[in-house]
């Protein structure tokens, strides 16, 4: 997609966008055969439900059938949250990852699994896991530390932080 066409639609979207409390994060549209996919991703700091999926669905298409943003040709239009492997690129990403584990990728050519504490401007409060038997340590990881990072998925976590051996969290349903 070019620069003037992604502008043109972001302009264009993202007050239907806000106007839900949502965060417009991402516009792609990618070519399919003979027709076009235009997927808009956004998230807020609750999550998105699909009901405001589907909302935002219907209020984008009639935007941009009242418009040529997307041309003449055919498109087939997908609103959607982020996928839990979404990198962590922006403070809101790392708030609302807090409590969550990240493995991150650092400047340096290391590698760092920990789970967030908190996020600030400056960086993060890390809690990282203990080696064998060790008891966890807490870190402070700059931002500029950070080459790239993304949320870890955890099968086995409890709602109070301790992991089981097998299975899924105890108090939560299976999707």
């Amino acid at each position: 997609m070019s620069t003037t066409q992604s502008e043109r639609l972001r302009g264009l979207l993202e007050p239907l966008v806000a106007a839900r409390d949502l965060d417009l994060e991402e516009i792609e549209v990618t070519p399919v055969g003979r027709m076009r996919v235009l997927r808009i991703v956004v998230d807020s700091d609750t999550g998105v439900l699909l009901d405001t999926c589907a909302e935002l669905s219907r209020a984008v298409s009639e935007k941009l059938d009242e418009t040529d943003a997307m041309g003449q040709a055919a498109y087939r239009l997908e609103v959607t949250s982020p996928g839990a492997d979404r990198p962590l690129t922006e403070l809101r990403h790392y708030r609302r990852a807090t409590g969550r584990l990240i493995k991150a990728r650092l400047a340096d050519g290391g590698e760092l699994t920990a789970r967030i504490l908190s996020a600030d401007e400056d960086g993060l409060d890390l809690e990282v896991p203990g080696v064998k038997g060790r008891k966890p340590t807490t870190r402070r990881l700059a931002f500029g530390e950070i080459d790239r990072a993304r949320v870890e998925i955890e099968f086995n976590r409890k709602a109070d932080g301790r992991v089981t051996a097998a299975g899924a969290d105890e108090n939560q349903e299976e999707a």
